[in-house]
């Protein structure tokens, strides 16, 4: 980041692992003072062309608000920059001021943020990465130390490391961008400085209620950012851009105002989360990854998450239109008193080339987007439309003869618009430059859009033949424009998930089990479970397992067998992964093979194993909790067996979880259709899958902080209900020991 005059360049990069305690809260009123400053100092101000004193100045005489501008720089004291005087000090100035920005390098944040926390100023913005690489071992960093100045003093703080804000009073940016600003629904909140500048700058038809770059967040957070903008007026749509967790409570409880509200939140998570970081030997801290924290959030509170920048800018303007599908689910629907539509809802698309609407069909198979299935009265209304011998079906290929194109284009538009089960419409054509002035296609949409009230877009397949003087044409109607094939498609399916979305309610944690959780609470805290230990705690939950037994010797062994019943499966009871050290022999059926299994693994293994009743084979999922260190325990289902790891198909959520919400979280694995049966395999119980489930999370919700992992692999899916047939549990007491000792591997 350049620099004042007075100081050396800042560096631009922010440490957004900053370790520092969570500063108190500041008030409402200091945020507000921040984003709604009636009374700016600029410190640092410069003269010099392009500086960052110099830019910082453009861009607050610039303000919506005119707000009263103090400028501040002991080598201009006495003269005046514009029309304003400067000063050589805050102690110059009347206070307190209501923000102070700090437009000067590393060397002299501290002295200056210290000057204003003592005049009781109200905020400050602080561009500079605050770096600071002299400070001692052993001695708070300059991040802490600028941290504690403004939490002490109850001031808000934008920064470090950022390019500061522009709300609808203050641009307090240390870049020029444009101006003036438009005003809209979008409220931006990014760590990233060159996110923040790149969709300003966007040729869309964004407006702003509010854009931060708020960098390291040594104090104001995102969450309070977020809160601020669901306060202001006209706030559509929250976009944010972030690298890591802050605040994580104060967020969450942001995110579900937002969810009350039915205002869209649009994510792109970026780097890793903490959730891989668990010290876990169980195969759920794998399985969370690296991102099981941010896909937890944005499930427990509709947050629709995006993989890049074009996705999000897709997704924003399709939101930004106002638009909305119907209320899902949709019921039977009457047509003509004898026709009924009960066919798939979805999206429907009009495209001008057979090639172009097998890439979209493609695309959207690869997505999970859906086409909607076309009532007959829909299928009949396109007939007359079409040229013989095209096809009335979804997506729409209208290119025939090329006659009477933007009748024909319009018509099929509203056509597919009026189908109950047609959730949105894409005329999903390339945009291009028509040398010969036509301009069917843009008339055609244009007509279509005010004709009809259902969520409507232009999707061009190719983003750099885009005509733009056409995209803004259309998009001066309200029409969104979205500039590729699968970054329109997943802003379309972003749609059609808020609408299923919007209004979900959190769910409530019923009362804990207290016998339970104290019973459990003190046995976590004295020693490691082993297996049995585990299968006890799934059993008083709710989770069966076989019937077991511990062994130590072979005659031990003969002896459980016997008891139990055979066939056996003989497991040694080392904590490594059992299919790593081939530890698992299944399926022994007489003491022979049982005595010679045994003498096998006590060899290589050692003497401590479990006899386990043989279980009926059936779909195998693993089940379990893994603690990330922001969020709290998430609860973690996948596809189970050997090959867990391997496939990597799971689904990661917040608890606590109900059925319902148990059900969807099953619902978003790959190997689903499974549990339903397939090739001619009865379909498993899913009662008892989704009461595993619910149990797990009770688990994790009872016993936070007495587990810090869970995995139960495979749990054994069937006909007959759910059996956990092994169980691996990490404590925190084991966990700390680990980490004493020095072993915390991380799982990425």
């Amino acid at each position: 980041m350049p620099s004042s005059d007075d100081d050396p360049p800042a560096d631009d990069l922010p440490d957004l692992e900053l370790a520092r305690g969570e500063p108190p809260h500041r008030s409402d009123s200091a945020l507000r003072c921040m984003l709604e400053a009636r009374s700016v100092a600029l410190v640092g101000v410069s003269r010099r062309p392009g500086s960052l004193g110099e830019r910082a100045l453009v861009e607050l005489d610039r303000s919506p608000g005119k707000p009263e501008l103090h400028l501040v720089n002991p080598r201009y004291a006495g003269e005046s920059i514009g029309s304003h005087p400067v000063v050589g000090s805050l102690d110059d100035l009347p206070k307190p001021l209501d923000l102070v920005v700090l437009a000067v390098g590393d060397a002299s944040l501290e002295q200056q943020l210290a000057k204003a926390a003592e005049r009781g100023d109200r905020a400050a913005v602080i561009y500079a990465s605050a770096f600071d690489p002299t400070a001692p071992a052993g001695t708070a960093n300059l991040r802490t130390r600028l941290a504690r100045i403004a939490a002490d003093a109850g001031m808000a703080l934008c920064g470090g490391g950022c390019m500061g804000f522009v709300s609808r009073q203050v641009r307090a940016i240390g870049f020029l961008e444009p101006y003036p600003l438009p005003e809209g629904p979008i409220a931006l909140v990014t760590h990233s400085g060159s996110a923040f500048s790149a969709l300003l700058r966007a040729d869309r038809p964004f407006g702003w209620s509010l854009a931060v770059s708020s960098g390291q967040e040594l104090v104001t957070t995102t969450a309070e950012y977020v809160e601020h903008a669901l306060d202001l007026p006209g706030t559509g749509v929250v976009a944010l851009v972030l690298e890591t967790l802050r605040d994580p409570d104060r967020l969450q409880h942001a995110l579900a105002r937002a969810q009350r509200s039915d205002i869209p939140v649009v994510l792109l998570a970026v780097g890793a989360s903490a959730a891989g970081r668990a010290m876990v030997e169980a195969h759920s801290g794998a399985l969370a990854g690296s991102d099981g924290a941010w896909e937890a959030l944005c499930d427990a509170y509709g947050v629709l998450r995006v993989r890049d920048l074009h996705e999000l800018c897709d997704t924003l303007e399709l939101f930004v239109s106002g638009r909305r599908p119907r209320p899902r689910p949709a019921t039977t629907v009457t047509i003509a008193g004898v026709e009924e539509h009960a066919g798939r809802p979805g999206i429907a698309a009009v495209l001008d080339s057979g090639a172009e609407r097998a890439l979209l069909a493609d695309t959207a198979a690869e997505l999970g987007v859906p086409f909607a299935s076309l009532a007959p009265v829909t299928r009949r209304r396109l007939t007359e439309l079409l040229d013989p011998g095209l096809e009335a079906d979804n997506p729409l290929d209208v290119w025939g003869n090329g006659h009477e194109t933007e009748d024909l284009f319009a018509g099929s538009l509203l056509a597919l618009a009026a189908d109950e089960g047609v959730d949105a419409v894409a005329l999903a054509v390339d945009l291009v430059v028509e040398y010969d002035g036509n301009d069917a296609y843009r008339d055609a949409a244009v007509a279509a859009w005010h004709a009809s009230s259902v969520p409507m877009c232009v999707l061009s397949h190719v983003p750099s033949a885009i005509d733009r003087d056409a995209a803004r044409r259309l998009r001066a109607e309200g029409i969104p424009v979205l500039e590729g094939t699968r970054s329109g498609l997943l802003a379309l399916r972003h749609l059609l998930e808020w609408r299923d979305r919007s209004g979900r309610a959190r769910v409530e944690a019923p009362p804990p089990d207290l016998a339970r959780r104290e019973r459990w609470s003190g046995r976590l805290a004295t020693r490691p479970l082993d297996v049995l230990d585990g299968f006890s705690l799934l059993a008083d939950y709710g989770i069966a397992s076989p019937p077991s037994a511990r062994v130590s010797s072979v005659d031990e062994a003969i002896a459980a067998a016997a008891r139990i019943g055979y066939p056996v499966v003989l497991k040694t009871a080392t904590r490594a992964h059992k299919s790593d050290v081939a530890g698992v022999v299944l399926d022994l059926r007489s003491e022979r093979e049982l005595a010679a299994a045994y003498s096998d693994l006590e060899r290589r293994l050692g003497p401590d194993a479990t006899v386990t009743a043989m279980a009926p084979s059936g779909v195998e999922l693993a089940l379990g909790i893994v603690r990330d260190p922001l969020l709290g325990p998430l609860v973690v289902v996948g596809a189970g067996g050997t090959l867990v790891e391997l496939t990597r198909d799971r689904a990661v959520a917040l608890p606590p979880l109900d059925h319902t919400s148990a059900a969807r979280l099953v619902d978003r694995l790959r190997m689903r259709p499974l549990l339903d049966g397939y090739r001619g395999r009865a379909a498993v119980d899913m009662g008892a899958v989704l009461d595993a489930v619910v149990a797990v999370s009770s688990i994790a919700v009872e016993l936070d902080g007495a587990i810090a992992a869970l995995d139960v692999n495979p749990l054994t899916c069937a006909p007959w209900g759910a059996l956990a047939l092994d169980v691996l549990v990490e404590t925190e007491t084991m966990h700390r020991s680990d980490l004493a000792a020095g072993r915390s591997p991380a799982i990425d």
